[in-house]
Order: C-alpha cells, then sequence, then structure tokens
C-alpha cells in the first residue's frame, strides 16, 4: 500500500545517496534530480513502470508540486538512467563489505522486448543474438537477460543485462567481482564451469556453489543438494517480485529507455526490501 511515510523514506534514503557521491546539480531547477529518481522509483513499485500516472500522483498530491510536464521529466529520466545504476551498485557494495555478508546467489531471467512473432518487426532490437532459450519454460524470447546477484536473504546487490542468446556463465566472473574472500555463491547448474570455480576459489577465496548435474564429476552429498535448492529458492523469488512490478508489456521507444525501465525495478525491488 502506497502511503506518505513510505514515500518519505524512499526519497530520504534516494537522497542520501546522492549527496553521498557528491552529486551537482543546477541551483536553477524547480524539480531536483532526486525528486525524478524518486518519481521513477514510485512508477516502478506501484504503477508498473507507468511514469505518467506516476507524475501525476506526484504532484496532484502535492510531493513534488512544481513537477515538471511528461516530455522534460523523460529527458531528465534518461540523462540520469547511468546513475541510478549507479546508486543500485553503491547500495550492494555497502551490503557487500560494511555488512560483511558472505552468502549470495546469482541466477537469471529472460525480458522480451517483443513476441518471436514480431521478432522481423522489432525496432529496439535487431539480430540472432538477443534471440535465447528458456530451459525451465521450454521456449525461445527475443530480448534481454538480466543477470542478478542477491544476498542470501534475496535483497539485489548486482545485475547486468546481456543479449539473450548468451549463456549464463560468461557474465559469473563479473558478477561475482567485488564480493569478500571466504563468500558462498549459490548458482543453478547454468554456471558450471569448473576452471572458473577453481580460479575463483584459488584467486579471491570465493566459494561457487552451482547445482550438480548428474554426470557432474564433482559430486555433492545430500545436505549440500538441499542447502543449494533452500538458497535458489530466495533469488526466485526475488526475481519473481520484480517481475510482479512488470506491465503486460514494457513500453520504450529505444533499447536504452527499455534498459532503464529494468533498472528501476530491480532498484525498486533493493530499495523496497532494504524498507523492510
Amino acid at each position: 500500500m502506497l502511503t506518505r511515510d513510505k514515500i518519505i523514506s524512499i526519497f530520504c534514503l534516494i537522497d542520501d545517496l546522492f549527496i553521498g557521491i557528491k552529486h551537482q546539480e543546477d541551483s536553477r531547477r524547480n524539480v531536483s534530480d532526486s525528486e525524478i529518481a524518486i518519481t521513477a522509483i514510485v512508477s516502478a513499485l506501484y504503477f508498473g513502470g507507468n511514469q505518467n500516472h506516476a507524475i501525476h500522483f506526484m504532484k496532484s498530491h502535492g510531493y513534488i508540486p512544481k513537477m515538471v510536464d511528461k516530455s522534460r521529466y523523460n529527458r531528465r529520466l534518461h540523462k540520469i538512467g547511468r546513475l541510478l545504476y549507479d546508486l543500485f551498485n553503491q547500495v550492494g557494495c555497502h551490503l557487500k563489505t560494511v555488512c560483511s555478508e558472505l552468502h549470495y546467489i546469482i541466477d537469471s531471467f529472460p525480458v522480451a522486448v517483443c513476441d518471436n512473432i514480431r521478432i522481423m518487426n522489432s525496432k529496439l532490437v535487431k539480430g540472432n543474438k538477443w534471440r535465447g532459450y528458456t530451459a525451465s519454460m521450454r521456449r525461445y524470447f527475443y530480448g534481454v537477460k538480466v543477470q542478478l546477484l542477491t544476498t542470501g536473504k534475496g535483497i539485489p546487490v548486482a545485475f547486468c543485462f546481456t543479449p539473450g542468446k548468451q549463456a549464463d556463465v560468461k557474465s559469473l566472473e563479473k558478477m561475482v567481482s567485488g564480493l569478500p574472500a571466504e563468500a558462498s555463491v549459490y548458482a543453478d547448474s547454468a554456471y558450471t564451469d569448473y576452471k572458473i570455480e577453481d580460479n575463483l576459489f584459488a584467486k579471491e577465496l570465493i566459494l561457487l556453489k552451482t547445482q550438480r548435474k548428474s554426470n557432474s564429476k564433482r559430486k555433492d552429498t545430500k545436505e549440500q543438494i538441499q542447502k543449494k535448492l533452500k538458497m535458489r529458492k530466495r533469488v526466485e523469488t526475488s526475481i519473481s517480485d520484480i517481475k510482479k512490478m512488470f506491465p503486460r508489456t514494457i513500453h520504450a521507444v529505444t533499447l536504452n529507455g527499455f534498459l532503464i525501465k529494468l533498472i528501476l525495478f530491480v532498484f525498486a525491488l533493493q530499495i523496497n526490501k532494504i524498507r523492510n
């Protein structure tokens, strides 16, 4: 439920993040970048990413009485798109270092930019590299994969986008960089790579705990299998929470606009979980 206290607490958190990175902007602006960001987060959390509804809500309820028009708002939002990703990473780094979290879970989920039947008409992305396959659903999709790393409690701390066709394991080393020594990373069998697993432990003391296939050379005990299944359910819950915020279709005119909306959904979940 959207309440005044929730909006104020989210704004305070985002404004503190802007202050923390010493963000500079024109003092003559009637609407600050932090106010643009809070509106975007509210749109992801409560309006399915519909920016227009969020703009109207924030203005009509007196939270941002001098809110800019939709066109200017969208231009401002696109300008701080990368900054929102950096703010997300700032919170993630805090959780990884200051809080000394030692249990992490990695997984990916597909986000289609269009239906398979409309691939030829797609304007956001073109090319075979965007055509991926979801084994759990036994179907192809055309779009991007979101590689998501969460804490053991399901709080997102890192994510990146990859073309739909790219194998999950290719993003593994990038995703786990910066984790504290002796951290454990739980993953499904798609992230199996014995060389990477050995290198992570030898160089960074990171334990990669993937679910083993039936023909794996490195077998798990029953206890290890149960532990991995239990941990993976938490990241699956986080992915489900992100997808619940999605509208039926994510409308965007450009790929950058599409990715900004995805950033907002993941960032919104991170903020929501921290608040709770």
